[in-house]
């Protein structure tokens, strides 16, 4: 067989489409999920991170340590194997979107605190001044302006999110990857493996152009 034959064959490709963009659906749709539920609980853990009780405080640090330390695979692996032992069973959907979620609120935990710690302190005083609740100047002062600062890490995250949401095929959840696993597999024939990377390119390209996009006008906005 050529080279063409193997890995572009496009009569296996045009046969495992269908399966192909079913998966993608689904690597969307759980990419979503574990942004729309991570990033604004990620927020919160942040706040508790900084100005909560001492208690809540180590909770929220040993929260955030442990779900960026551990490698997203093993997190999955342990939700959908390991808590079945305890006596609770979750589908390859939930465990996966837990799991995603929970990774998710760990790096934007993160990426809240240096937001709004680089916010001067000043402005902490001057709300205070006013005569401003400490929830009013959060709300009001500090989270906008750390909010756009920032943007462009979280949709650096965000895309490394997308591109995590491979590893979900561990638990046999049908997302791009797995189903061209699967079609890979059926047809004998490498193509399918070949055409997921290249909806992944098409799909994640302007993700990764968009977070320079964003990367340059936050700086010209500091510049200025």
């Amino acid at each position: 067989m050529t080279l063409i034959d193997t890995f572009f064959n496009a009569s296996v490709f045009a046969a495992a489409l269908p399966a192909l963009l079913r998966g993608l659906v689904n690597t969307l749709v759980l990419g979503l999920l574990a942004i729309c539920l991570g990033v604004p609980f990620g927020m919160l853990v942040s706040l508790v991170r900084l100005y909560a009780p001492r208690p809540l405080r180590w909770m929220a640090i040993g929260f955030i340590d442990i779900f960026r330390a551990l490698p997203v695979l093993v997190v999955l692996i342990l939700i959908y194997y390991a808590l079945p032992f305890v006596g609770i069973r979750l589908s390859a959907w939930l465990s996966a979107t837990l799991a995603f979620t929970l990774v998710m609120m760990a790096y934007s935990a993160e990426v809240f605190r240096t937001g709004i710690e680089s916010i001067p302190k000043g402005q902490f005083e001057a709300a205070q001044a006013l005569g401003l609740p400490f929830i009013i100047t959060l709300r009001k002062v500090v989270l906008p302006q750390a909010i756009k600062l920032v943007i462009p890490p979280m949709t650096s995250n965000c895309v490394s999110m997308f591109k995590d949401t491979s590893l979900s095929s561990a638990v046999a959840l049908p997302e791009l990857l797995k189903e061209a696993n699967d079609a890979q597999a059926f047809y004998a024939n490498p193509t399918p493996l070949i055409g997921a990377a290249l909806i992944y390119l098409v799909v994640l390209w302007p993700m990764v152009r968009l977070v320079n996009y964003v990367e340059k006008r936050s700086k010209a906005g500091n510049a200025r």
